[in-house]
């Protein structure tokens, strides 16, 4: 099977590493890239070790009038940057949102894919969840469905390595001598992240999610996310581990530890790890939850829901082993 593919927004961290990831899948073709800034530069010149038969790729400006017979559109582009453009794309041609525009908008199905994947199969547009709602949900959604946590007032701290900014067209202000030796809070009370996790909540458990706090801090390294997250609950820490091990039973990417998760086990990969700390006398569950910002929390799961939409087998170009040491 050869499967035409686009990549929007390819010179950034979140579209490189669709790039990378499209270029080993078995029945994906790259025949598309495109971007702003970068427009007119071959792909060779923003990714020097881009595979051969691509580096000669020439980024052209995004634009949907001119898009070539594609199957699949992946875009990743800055919350607000996509919605319009994307709404004169032709029908025919299935899209992954990685970008924020359309999570939980009508017409585009939420594409958390440990969680829901029947609910992505044959869908044509997709919105992939953000890094940390990836990170967190994943790690909730079992506890919530079995009602083994309340889902009010829970805290997520969480934390992510710089990448998770974005590459900012190589002018990020994320820089060395900013983010080395430096730990910062940002996004307080109004992360964009923060309603689309509520929400999710609410749709695990049919409950409300109200009083629910979502602290992220930008740590001094590449990629990763841990999300430490605090719940009420009389569960012991053994029933939080069997209830997720049953949730996930024969999904290919998450991983349920009995020791708490490092994120280092997810370096580039799609892989999810999570894990539960739990005392019943004090009326208090931690999960944890670990994904790689740019695998799990973006283009791996992409591609994931790429296999959905497309029908074919969900690890796809996404098996091996994680970036070790």
């Amino acid at each position: 099977m050869n499967i035409r593919v686009g990549i929007v927004g390819i010179s950034g961290f979140g579209g490189g590493e669709a790039m990378r990831l499209v270029a080993r899948h078995p029945s994906f073709e790259l025949v598309y890239a495109a971007g702003e800034g970068s427009a007119g530069s071959r792909l060779v010149e923003r990714f020097p070790s881009v595979p051969a038969k691509l580096a000669e790729m020439v980024i052209e400006k995004w634009d949907p009038a001119t898009l070539p017979k594609l199957d699949v559109l992946f875009v990743s582009l800055p919350t607000g940057a996509s919605a319009e453009a994307l709404a004169r794309v032709p029908k025919d041609v299935k899209i992954v949102d990685i970008g924020g525009d359309h999570r939980y908008v009508d017409g585009w199905t939420y594409g958390l894919a440990d969680v829901w994947p029947s609910q992505i199969e044959g869908r044509t547009r997709v919105a992939n969840p953000g890094c940390f709602p990836a990170a967190t949900l994943n790690a909730l959604a079992p506890l919530l469905a079995s009602k083994l946590i309340e889902p009010g007032n829970i805290v997520i701290d969480a934390k992510t390595g710089i990448s998770g900014a974005g590459r900012g067209n190589g002018e990020s202000k994320f820089g060395y001598a900013e983010s080395n030796e430096n730990l910062v809070p940002y996004g307080l009370l109004k992360h964009v992240h923060a309603p689309e996790i509520a929400r999710t909540i609410e749709r695990l458990s049919g409950g409300s999610a109200e009083g629910l706090v979502f602290t992220p801090h930008l740590v001094p390294m590449t990629r990763g996310i841990l999300a430490t997250i605090y719940c009420r609950g009389r569960a012991t820490t053994e029933q939080c581990l069997d209830a997720a091990r049953r949730f996930y039973e024969g999904r290919a990417f998450v991983r349920v530890t009995d020791k708490p998760p490092h994120t280092k086990w997810a370096t580039g990969s799609n892989l999810s790890f999570i894990s539960y700390a739990a005392d019943p006398e004090r009326n208090l569950v931690i999960a944890m939850g670990v994904v790689d910002n740019l695998g799990k929390g973006a283009a791996g799961q992409a591609v994931q829901n790429a296999n959905l939409i497309c029908g074919l087998p969900e690890a796809s170009g996404l098996d091996g082993a994680a970036i070790w040491p």
